[in-house]
């Protein structure tokens, strides 16, 4: 579908870009932008003890619902892959160890401590790090943004699988559910699809009305991870010796090679972590802070070690320690509010593909895509069909092509490894250029960072052979796609430019012929506010008029989560006859020009909407195999472009009032 975007097949851009073929799109910046600080969110300061208890809970079912479920496998995984199968008291411990270890330093020294430090303006994630290392620096780099944009590919990958591996692992504990459960257990796939599919359907209905019940559920999730842990505990007292760092290293040592890949099944236990970043915009920093060190992470810790302590005592349970637990009075409860925890994990990668997506598409990386907000009252409540059914898709595939949690573990954790070694390599350029931290301090942060990083990265490669492929080639296509997006828009971006005339230019000839004025206000929607739009172009060569008021807008993304109301509009006279109109969203926002135009009312530019015309300039594009890209590159391109969301509708302009104008230009 051809529109006004530079970023595909017109001329009105987001973002406009660069030089080279992997920078980041230019977007205006002032001072201030983007800061790393302490004081966090706007949920931090100033909360009364009730309005933060909320805050706590509501964090509890979004932010660590990924996490709180991993104890439904991350055990059994780690010690089956262990050289004695589990059996052995140094491989129970020895797990037990590194998966608290692995808590500890991953979750909360690395993204709990420290990165949370690091937000742009309150907002957190990769591509939220990534335009806060670009303002560091103070200058587009090509590294930075493709480390950006790996990450943002690999979270795709992750947003597959992870409601895959968590429903089924809940499903699966019918197999030893008393009652009807073992004749349910040939239908635990339907069962787990069904759950599936049903999740993605009410997606377009939004998630308010059911989102207040998710920290509540959550925390009761919690709390029975905790009582089945604390219950177990006395089966074997002598697991407490595993909180000793010295059990982890001793088993590694005794396992040789095998305890290297034994690493990417105890990582299984942190998957989730980078959540407490990404989502740190929705609660702020205290509420997730005090969630995971006083709620979350004491429950996890009791819960592994009362699923280590059962193992010591009964050997046998090393084959499901977890549903092996539970005690049979107890099983259906617990099944249904594990399967209750692993759909409200599910829901939150849902959204936050969700949100990713629309970062995406903001920092002109995607090409626009229909995004619908479900909720007048909260803006992060949206809804992207797209991403939506290709999820659903892709989660199904893998249902049905792994069938089992532990085959879905396998290939489970590479995606979220790749994101947090991303994560590490940025945190270098804010703690060096932003914070202004000497070198050797530095150093001995990041290292240890990168370096554990790297030996779960490295240990989950080995996962390869058994289906860890699929995650890495799924973030593979999506970072093919961004890169063809993005080297299209600029190839497009600077043949527009060069082909162009300069704005004052055109207003100085008009000056000395003056064309016949028509009526009313027509607004030209444009990338560069210095060159004359195409669509004015053709509107004065076709059909020789020129409106009597005429304005040249553009619309940019800043480098921050969202950009006040009073900073949002930027307006200049350049003539009598023109004005220059800048519009600037930040990367969470959602473009509205109407609404935008209303500011500009409000500061004293006179126009009535109902008689303003939008002009859009609409390119027909085709390829080119002696310019640009290669062939296949420019046809791929060209159909991101072809299948872009309408600009209208993107840009929210009332379809009545558009009139586009059409050209044709090669890449």
């Amino acid at each position: 579908m051809a529109g006004p975007d530079a970023r595909g097949d017109s001329e009105t851009s987001a973002a406009s870009p660069s030089s080279s073929p992997l920078s980041p799109p230019s977007h205006p910046a002032t001072p201030g932008d983007a800061t790393a600080h302490d004081s966090g969110h706007g949920h931090d300061g100033g909360h009364g003890g009730a309005g933060f208890r909320a805050l706590v809970i509501g964090a509890i079912g979004v932010v660590f619902g990924d996490i709180g479920t991993s104890p439904l496998y991350a055990m059994r995984e780690a010690l089956h892959h262990s050289r004695s199968g589990g059996a052995a008291e140094l491989a129970v411990l020895g797990v037990v160890s590194l998966v608290f270890w692995a808590l500890i330093l991953v979750v909360t020294l690395k993204y709990v401590v420290f990165l949370m430090r690091a937000d742009n303006k309150g907002e957190g994630g990769t591509l939220a790090l990534m335009a806060l290392a670009q303002h560091a620096i103070g200058r587009k780099s090509g590294l930075i943004f493709l480390l950006g944009v790996c990450g943002a590919a690999l979270f795709y990958g992750d947003g597959v699988i992870t409601p895959a591996v968590s429903v089924l692992s809940a499903v699966e504990g019918l197999k030893d559910a008393p009652g009807i459960g073992p004749a349910l257990a040939p239908y635990i796939l339907a069962i787990a699809a069904g759950i599936l599919i049903a999740l993605f359907m009410v997606q377009s209905r939004g998630t308010a009305s059911v989102a207040k019940f998710f920290g509540p559920l959550t925390a009761i999730w919690f709390l029975i991870l905790a009582g089945l842990g604390l219950y177990h505990i006395f089966d074997d007292l002598s697991i407490l010796r595993a909180l000793s760092p010295h059990y982890g290293v001793l088993f590694l040592v005794d396992n040789g090679f095998l305890g290297f890949v034994i690493l990417g099944s105890v990582f299984l236990a942190v998957t989730g972590a980078e959540a407490l970043y990404a989502d740190m915009g929705h609660f702020g920093k205290a509420p997730i802070r005090a969630g995971w060190i006083w709620f979350v992470l004491p429950c996890l810790t009791l819960n592994y070690l009362g699923q280590g302590a059962l193992v010591l005592e009964h050997r046998e349970a090393a084959a499901n320690p977890f549903w092996m637990m539970v005690p049979q009075a107890a099983y259906w409860p617990v099944l249904v509010m594990a399967t209750i925890a692993t759909v409200i994990a599910s829901q939150a990668v849902i959204t936050g593909a969700f949100s990713v997506t629309r970062q995406a598409v903001q920092l002109g990386l995607l090409p626009r895509i229909d995004i619908r907000n479900t909720s007048e009252s909260q803006a992060g409540q949206i809804f992207v069909p797209s991403v939506n059914m290709m999820l659903m898709v892709g989660v199904l595939v893998l249902l049905f092509a792994f069938k089992t949690s532990s085959a879905l573990a396998a290939a489970y954790g590479i995606a979220v490894t790749g994101s947090m070694f991303v994560d590490s390599l940025l945190a270098w350029f804010i703690v060096r250029r932003l914070w202004k931290w000497s070198m050797p301090i530095s150093l001995a942060v990041i290292i240890p960072m990168v370096s554990l990083d790297l030996v779960f990265l490295t240990s989950n490669l080995l996962k390869i052979p058994q289906g860890a492929w699929m995650p890495i080639a799924l973030g593979g296509v999506l970072l093919l796609i961004m890169w063809t997006w993005v080297r299209g828009s600029q190839i497009l971006s600077e043949k527009t430019h060069k082909d162009s005339l300069p704005l004052t230019d055109l207003i100085e000839m008009l000056r000395a012929r003056p064309p016949h004025r028509a009526p009313g206000t027509a607004v030209f929607l444009t990338s560069d506010p210095d060159i004359a739009p195409v669509a004015l172009m053709h509107n004065l060569k076709h059909n020789k008029v020129l409106h009597e008021k005429n304005i040249i807008l553009t619309v940019r993304t800043a480098d921050r989560p969202r950009v006040p109301e009073d900073k949002r509009v930027a307006f200049e006279p350049i003539s009598d006859d023109f004005k220059r109109i800048v519009v600037t969203y930040g990367f969470m926002e959602t473009p509205n020009v109407p609404r935008a135009l209303g500011i500009c009312r409000k500061q004293g530019l006179k126009f009535d909407i109902m008689s303003t015309s939008f002009f859009l300039g609409r390119r027909s594009v085709v390829p080119s195999a002696r310019q640009g890209m290669p062939l296949w590159q420019d046809r791929l391109y060209i159909f991101l472009m072809r299948n872009a969301a309408n600009p209208t509708d993107f840009f929210h302009i009332p379809p009545g009032r558009v009139v586009e104008m059409g050209a044709q230009v090669s890449v």
